[in-house]
């Protein structure tokens, strides 16, 4: 239960040339970190890992484990659709000062729930640090399916799984079968109370990038049986958590970081910067509910 409670899918910040702000990146690590955040998580799909070179990845993770100040526990992204790819990163990388990764779900080339189990067996077997799972429909298109999850969960290697497939009925079905000690964390930040109120362990986060301390005291109400004080706070981010999706992930949560000076709201091609409309509509959210003056 190391990664019980909040993880930050930490944005990656850029300058107005599009490389690393590492400047921004330190701001936002204090930030996260002085608002409660239980663990980051580097290099995942907030963190544009689809335009970031693995040396920029690699970068990230030492910068990140050389400017951790409360010393938190790291998750670092390392997936892929190509399986023979993610075992090359896997021996690439130093895992020093890492203590699991979180691996997405073999995008576009659609394998079988069998080739799932295939791949993330492949990565278990060769990653030194404990392997968590990530499935996101969405933008994978291939769900994992509970019964593929279950039979992960046997690999000694395998501890838990972020989901994202919005499917409530799928949650439920995990958090009833899966084994005791298997992390269940939530890739829905609209749903992390309900999900935490049938047997879910916390989140792994977009919006506490933003807002830390709000999500911070949400998961954990509700971790600790507060659910009237939870769910006032979901409730305060339904609307807004439409919003900063209307123009991809992670434009408006960089947006909403621009917004409160922690870092720059640059993005790369083929992402675009919010535009004017969607910047003012998250102002004025972030006034209505309190977040900003």
């Amino acid at each position: 239960m190391l990664f019980k409670g909040v993880g930050v899918a930490l944005v990656t910040p850029f300058n107005e040339n599009l490389e690393i702000d590492f400047d921004g990146l330190k701001r936002l690590i204090d930030f996260v970190s002085d608002g409660g955040t239980d663990y980051l998580v580097v290099n995942g799909t907030t963190g544009e890992s689809p335009t970031t070179t693995f040396e920029e990845k690699q970068a990230l993770l030492k910068f990140t484990k050389a400017h951790n100040p409360k010393k938190l526990p790291i998750m670092f992204g390392l997936g892929g659709n190509d399986t023979r790819q993610v075992l090359k990163n896997i021996a690439a990388t130093d895992f020093d000062g890492v203590d699991a990764i979180l691996s997405v779900c073999p995008y576009y080339n659609k394998p079988t729930q069998a080739g799932i189990i295939a791949h993330f067996t492949a990565i278990a077997d060769a990653s030194p640090v404990p392997v968590v799972l990530y499935n996101v429909p969405g933008r994978t298109v291939v769900n994992i399916l509970p019964e593929t999850v279950l039979e992960l969960a046997g690999h000694p290697n395998i501890i838990g799984l972020k989901d994202a497939c919005s499917t409530i009925e799928q949650y439920m079905e995990l958090a009833w079968n899966a084994p005791k000690d298997f992390l269940l964390l939530s890739g829905d930040d609209n749903l992390v109370v309900p999900m935490i109120s049938v047997g879910w362990h916390g989140v792994i986060s977009v919006v506490a990038n933003a807002f830390p301390k709000e999500f911070h005291d949400l998961t954990w109400h509700a971790l600790e049986g507060r659910f009237a004080e939870a769910a006032a706070l979901q409730f305060s981010f339904i609307d807004f958590d439409t919003l900063l999706y209307a123009e991809a992930n992670p434009v408006g949560i960089k947006e909403c970081l621009s917004i409160k000076g922690v870092c720059g709201s640059e993005v790369r091609l083929p992402l675009l910067k919010a535009s004017s409309g969607l910047s003012e509509k998250l102002r004025t959210a972030m006034a209505r509910e309190g977040f900003i003056e």
